[in-house]
């Protein structure tokens, strides 16, 4: 799935404008970034197209931060300008589209890294 596909596909499942999704899908991977280990972000890096890749990058520390979903929407809300629910429809939608986007490996490398209410989150975006 190329960039413009996973934006379109944000777009439609959560009613935002293209831009917006842009904006939003950027934020959710640079913020989940900081959940992952050096080595895990490396791996989604190779499996993203170009510029989503490097919302990861911009994301990636070498120290590992730790919040929860309820705080990543926080995170998400404030850089995008989007309402607390809109983000948190969007942070679900991505990681769902992201499911779609990459291996089943890597994914489940990903959400084992994010932890349990990351997958409960995606468990009820469908």
């Amino acid at each position: 799935m190329d960039e413009q596909e996973f934006v379109r596909t944000v777009a439609e499942r959560t009613g935002l404008s293209r831009q917006e999704a842009a904006d939003l899908t950027w934020a959710t991977l640079e913020t989940l970034a900081h959940r992952l280990s050096p080595g895990e972000a490396r791996d989604l890096i190779t499996e993203l197209p170009e510029r989503l890749a490097e919302a990861v990058r911009r994301g990636t520390t070498d120290h590992i931060e730790r919040f929860d979903h309820s705080d990543s929407v926080l995170r998400v809300a404030e850089r995008t300008m989007l309402k607390r629910e809109e983000a948190d429809r969007g942070v679900r939608t991505v990681l769902a589209v992201l499911r779609e986007a990459i291996s089943e490996k890597e994914f489940n490398d990903l959400m084992s890294q994010l932890g349990k209410d990351f997958s409960q989150a995606l468990e009820s975006a469908g």
